[in-house]
């Protein structure tokens, strides 16, 4: 059985997404940090249909490339998840008000593992920049267990490191995306 990075080298498509997804990341992120006294429940709504947009961009990058890569089980499983999980949240906002630093410390790190092992598979295959998709999967990481030591932590300190979560993630899709491209030229 192929591993991703072995049907990497066959063909790389739609790399973009990565940057889509890393750009949508960034736009949450930034609209966090500028809005930290909005309502919390709109936070709640705009993270529950972020989750939902996630899902959807996970599930299209693996259908897509199921023809030319294998391995492709952890961004299916990550869209599926992300899909039902940003359903749940839009129906029940009160649910999502109450749980959402537990579903973003979560959701942070089941990103950061996935991003941590993309970044060991790109080194093997030669890619320059693994280390700092490495050090962004790290940060990501931490900042996943930060939320979830102290979920319920009040004021803006939760607001803010959700944003800075939202922010090193969307970095790191966004090389990781043009990471992609450069693989897919230099096969």
């Amino acid at each position: 059985m192929n591993t991703l990075l072995d049907s990497t080298q066959k063909a790389i498509k739609n790399w973009w997404i990565s940057i889509l997804v890393g750009i949508l990341y960034l736009f949450i992120g930034v609209w966090v940090i500028r809005t930290p006294l909005e309502s919390y429940l709109s936070l709640s709504m705009l993270f529950s249909f972020f989750i939902l947009a996630s899902g959807i961009f996970h599930i299209v990058f693996a259908i897509s490339n199921r023809n030319v890569m294998e391995g492709l089980n952890w961004y299916l499983l990550a869209g599926l998840l992300d899909l039902i999980v940003g359903t749940l949240l839009l129906v029940h906002p009160l649910m999502t008000m109450m749980l959402l630093p537990i579903f973003v410390g979560f959701w942070l790190l089941f990103q950061s593992i996935l991003s941590l092992g993309l970044s060991f598979q790109l080194k093997v295959f030669g890619v320059t920049r693994w280390g700092l998709l490495i050090f962004w999967g790290i940060v990501t990481l931490l900042l996943s267990l930060l939320i979830l030591t102290y979920p319920f932590y009040a004021g803006l300190s939760l607001v803010y490191m959700t944003a800075f979560g939202f922010i090193t993630a969307g970095v790191f899709r966004i090389f990781l995306g043009f990471d992609l491209k450069k693989m897919g030229k230099n096969l």
